[in-house]
Order: C-alpha cells, then structure tokens, then sequence
C-alpha cells in the first residue's frame, strides 16, 4: 500500500479521516515495518521515508480497529509508539480512536491563567470508590461549591498492570483503560469546563516506566547515551537523532491540549529533564502548547526539586516560559512547625515563623544557601519572582505517602494546629494546593503504590524500603511493617470515602473551614490582589507567632496573626505592622477557632478601654490559632494624660 498523501493533523500515530486511516512510526534503524490487523491477521508493509518514518494509509478501517507492528519480519508484535488507546494495557494491540465522534460543549471555554487559581491534585483512581472518570466527574459540583479552580490530575498515560500511581506511563498518548474510555476523559473535562473548573494533566517526560515500554524497540534513539538521572537514562532531547525524539514529546503534549482540552500541565521531576539543546525542550513545549491552545489560556507548572527558577521566567531572560513551581520549602517548613520533627530531608527546616513569613513574602526559602542534607547549595536567586510563581501545599501525593503509614497532615498534628496552618496556606499570596480528601480531613491513607510482575515487585518493595529507610525514626521501628506497595489492599486502603464528608462530625467542620477560607481568599478584594509581588509584608511575634500584613487599596489592609505556639501576651507591642489604619482599630474578621470549624473560640486580640494599665492588656493573641483582622472604625476613648518621655528642663538642673 502507498505511503500516506493526505494531510495529517500529527506528525507521528494513527489517524482516522473519511477514506480509512493512516498510520505513521519513527524506525530510523528499521529495515521494514508492517501493520498487522489484530483480527483478520491481515499485514500491510509501510513504506520508508527518508527521515526514518515509516508511514501507510489504509481505506476501510474504522474506530475501533486493533493492530500492532512487526519490526523487520520479527515474531513478536508491538503496539503503536502513539497508540491513542490500549484496552487491554500496554502489552496489547492499540485501539483505533475517532476524536471527532466526541461532541464538546465548551466552546465559551477561555481556558485559565495563573492568577487566583486553587488547584486541587487527584488520583483518580482512588478518589472515588468506582475509580473511574465518569464517578470523579458527578462530583465537580463539589469541588466548585468549595471553591476550588482548577483540578491537578495525576497522571494517566496507560501503565502496566491494575493499579498506580501513572508515574510509570509507558503509552504517553493512551489514557489508561483502568480509569475508562477516551470519552470519558473527555467528558470529564466538558463537564469541568462547564462548570467554570480547569483541569491540568501531570505529564512525565523524565523517564519511561520499566515494564510495556516499547519505543527502544522502534527506536535506541529515544533514550540518551550521555545523561542519566534518577531512573536510569535520560530521555535524549540533545543528542544524536534528537530531532525526532523532540518531535515525538511536543506532539504529545499538543495532543492532550487540542484532543482532550487539557487547560495545561504539571511536569514531574524537571530536574531530571536533561536538554543542552540551544531551546530546552521545557521552553519549545511552552510556545508550541501556548499556541495550539490559543485563544484559550493555559496553565504550566513545573516540580523542580533544585529549586532551579530558570522555568517560570520569561523566555527573553533565558526562561521557559512557564508559570510556577511547586514549593517544597513551604511544606518542610510547615510540617516541622506541625510536627515538631526534622528528619531526613527536613533537616534544613526549623519550622519557625520567620521561615514561614519569609516563604509568604519571597517563595522559596533556599535560593543559593548550603543546604546540609545535600551536602550542597539549593536553589538560585528567585527574589523577583511574583506569588503567582510559586505552589504551596500542606499535602501532596508524594509527602503524604513518604510518612511510613500514609498520614495526612491532620493526623500528625493537633485539629487547632492543623486549622491555623491551614488558614496561612489558603490566604498566603501564593497559588494554594489541595490534596484529595484534604478538605475535610480524610482519615483514608495515601500510600505508595503499583502493579508489576513478580520481578519488578520484588525490586519496587526494596527500593521503598531503602526510600523510607532515610528517615531514622521509620528505620528503627516501622521499616518492617510498611505497607506492601505492589499489595492490592495498599492500593484499595487508598479510595477515599465520600460518605466521610457528611457522616463525620469533624469532616463536616474542616470542609467548612475550607470552604469559607476559599472564599474568604476569592471574594476578599485586598487578598485577592497580594499576588502581585510586594503586597505583604511580615515580622515575628513571639515564639512560634508572627504577622503577616496584607495591603489594600485606601489602607483597607489585612492582618494574618498565626500563633502555632501557645497563648502569647504582649504588653507591649513595638512592631509598625501591627499598627492600624489612621483613626481605625483592629477588628476580627475571620478566626480558625470559631465553633464552626472545631474551635473553642476567640476573644478579640487587641484591646484598649479604662482597663488599660492591667498587666498584659495591649494584645492577646490565642495559641495554636490564626485570625485574620481587618480595619473598623477606632471607638472615642478618653485615655489618661500620656506620660512625659523626656526630661522637663526644671528636672534637668
């Protein structure tokens, strides 16, 4: 059969138009390649161009048709490189899918910038009992009613076995089989988009996953013969034959935007992306997804865990281009002061408020400083990056499954200390992350997990044991009792229990504090507009107590007192921020101690009246709280004469 002459929407996978298909691989080593249909077993050489491609168009093939590729008249059948569907996995023939056949809904849709986004990251197949798309999306409307804009998805390009974590994709254009069909994913997004909710996709380009991966097979090209990171060799985006493997990741990630109306990505571990080219493939994806959304926004976040800011600043700094980072720094930090322990990689990390107010203030905590776990300097300057560069959470699949047993902040700290901590991460002036359940303190754990075949098993339980092993609490006592990640009943623990939101009296009272912070947060006009860079200012208090001052216009500021230590008296109180507007006083606005959110109340922090002079009246700030005050007009108090601060010239001679 002919080479393929019509006009192709990607330059590489199958491709259904009204005469058949068309199918087109990358095999530059490759002597022949045939398409064999799965169910006739009928073969059909493709012809070789001069790039390597290997490209054929066939007439009376339909959605729904399965194939797979002989290599070079081998026995063994492959599936395709970008296979858009394997519905019996990695290690079965592709699915031919009709992208057209789906009828969208969202063509008002103008996508999400990085301003006043509230990202809440899912796994979905434990968010809901059923695991699938199509149960995740009856519960949008949730999410929407809490305040949330925009959905994280793990990731979903197709992995082996029947449970995962989507870190180990192997199929990048496939969603996986086990969370549904192509449509449902798509229906997921339609229905997010309806109700006014993004949803960004968690992409790997890092590594490929250790089981199903079959692109060497068509190409030793894919992977590097210079750089290596964590997972063994680095994709290769610089050298040799780079020009197709380049090719064959900015089509991906043009597809899931134009196919599936992804509204962006979060790319794991950047640090491991390794690209001398004279354009980072980081910074190409940037400008080629920007422009196959337009006029729709996008939304690109990077994990970078060296902390390096080259990928949120403007390409004509030398940048990629992108729009925020994750934030370990605030999350050790915030832990330590939760949990009053530093181990392992939160060594560098004291908890104490000044790191707290200084993230508020500046994001990252390490910008160039020895950093002693590493035995290295972290990060680079980053102090001219604006909030809206930066992603703070409290939990997130990883640092939740990296306590031994899977716990949830709440369950590793105080409810009181918990609800203050909480109320800084929503109202700081970076972009706050939600982890599934978070809202109302799911008691589920979230554990490592996967399924692979015995031997790869056997290597997964052991690299998590040495994984955990860093943390010497875990090595003396827990180490033999970790949960089993390749066990089924891992995974199942993992599912959360929607019935837990309503049953649970305590649930009830942390989706509260959630929801009215969400709002406090969007509705709020002077935090709002902190996340232009130099909108909040901040000092330390006391122990474990400090304020953060929010600036509004015509002085309708804001102030975060978070006290996670305990009841702190100041009779005097020699700090500008606490100052209040001219002729204003503070009022409370907001308090994490309110009954309705498990609190047992708050009496006002600054008072003033005829009792002035009691001992430790001025301010009383309440342990383990945050309040949030605003300014209200001052009351007419008739103060007594103010006391002389110098010497009478009488009392001089």
């Amino acid at each position: 059969m002919a080479a393929a002459t019509h006009s192709r929407r990607y330059p590489i996978g199958p491709q259904l138009d009204e005469y058949g298909a068309s199918f087109r691989v990358w095999a530059p080593e490759g002597h022949s390649v045939e398409m064999v249909l799965e169910e006739s077993g009928e073969a059909h050489p493709l012809t070789r161009e001069e790039t390597g491609h290997f490209s054929i168009h066939l007439p009376n093939v339909f959605a729904g048709t399965l194939y797979r590729f002989r290599l070079d008249h081998s026995e063994t059948l492959y599936p395709d490189p970008a296979s858009h569907y394997q519905p019996d996995g990695p290690h079965g023939p592709s699915q031919l899918v009709d992208h057209n056949s789906f009828k969208w809904h969202d063509q008002d849709w103008r996508g999400i910038s990085p301003a006043g986004q509230v990202l809440y990251e899912m796994h979905i197949g434990t968010f809901t009992h059923e695991g699938t798309w199509a149960a995740a999306a009856s519960h949008l409307p949730y999410l929407k009613e809490l305040g949330i804009t925009c959905i994280e998805m793990m990731p979903v390009a197709d992995f082996p076995g029947l449970w995962g974590w989507g870190y180990d994709g192997v199929d990048l254009f496939a969603p996986t089989r086990l969370y549904g069909r192509p449509d449902d994913l798509k229906a997921f997004i339609d229905e997010a988009h309806r109700l006014g909710l993004g949803v960004i996709l968690d992409v790997v380009y890092n590594h490929l996953g250790p089981d199903g991966n079959y692109l060497t097979e068509f190409s030793p090209w894919y992977l590097s013969k210079t750089h290596r990171n964590d997972w063994g060799q680095s994709i290769n985006f610089d050298g040799e034959s780079s020009r197709f493997v380049r090719e064959f990741y900015l089509t991906n990630a043009i597809y899931w935007i134009r196919e599936y109306h992804f509204d962006g990505f979060r790319f794991d571990a950047t640090q491991a992306i390794i690209d001398e080219s004279s354009e980072h493939i980081l910074a190409a994806i940037s400008r080629e997804t920007r422009a196959a959304a337009a006029p729709r926004g996008i939304y690109l976040i990077c994990e970078n865990e060296a902390q390096n800011p080259t990928a949120v600043r403007p390409k004509d700094r030398g940048g990629y281009g992108m729009d925020a980072l994750w934030n370990d720094d605030f999350h050790h930090s915030a832990m330590v002061a939760l949990t009053g322990r530093n181990e392992a990689y939160y060594t560098d990390y004291l908890g104490e408020p000044q790191e707290l107010l200084s993230s508020a203030k500046w994001g990252y905590l390490y910008q160039g400083q020895i950093y002693r776990w590493q035995q290295r300097r972290r990060g680079s300057p980053a102090l001219d990056l604006p909030p809206t560069a930066y992603v703070h959470y409290l939990q997130n699949h990883d640092q939740v499954a990296n306590y031994a047993m899977g716990c949830r902040a709440h369950q590793l700290a105080g409810l009181a200390q918990y609800r203050a901590m909480t109320a800084l991460l929503i109202l700081m002036p970076q972009t706050p992350l939600l982890f599934q359940g978070q809202e109302y303190a799911a008691n589920q754990p979230f554990y490592f997990f996967s399924d692979h075949n015995p031997s790869l098993a056997k290597l997964i339980r052991k690299g998590r044991a040495k994984e955990m092993s860093q943390f010497p609490s875990v090595a003396h006592h827990l180490l033999e009792i970790l949960p089993d990640p390749c066990a089924e009943q891992t995974f199942l623990a993992c599912k959360l229990d929607v019935n837990e939101r309503d049953a649970s009296p305590v649930s009830q009272c942390i989706y509260r504090l959630h929801r009215d912070l969400l709002r406090l947060r969007r509705d709020e006009k002077t935090f709002s507009r902190v996340q232009q860079r130099g909108n909040v200012d901040g000092a330390v208090l006391g122990p474990g107590c400090f304020v953060l001052r929010f600036f509004g216009e015509n002085e309708d500021d804001r102030l975060l007192i978070v006290n996670l230590h305990r009841d702190l008296h100041l009779a005097v109180a020699p700090e500008p921020l606490l100052a209040p507007p001219d002729g204003k006083s503070w009022d409370t606005l907001w308090t994490s101690e309110h009954p309705d959110y498990g609190g047992t109340g708050a009496a006002a922090l600054e008072t003033e009246g005829e009792d002035w002079r009691l001992p430790g009246d001025n301010w009383t700030i309440r342990g383990h709280c945050t309040t949030v005050l605003k300014p209200c007009p001052r009351k007419q108090i008739n103060f007594p004469p103010p006391r002389r601060v110098g010497l009478e010239e009488d009392e001089m001679q």
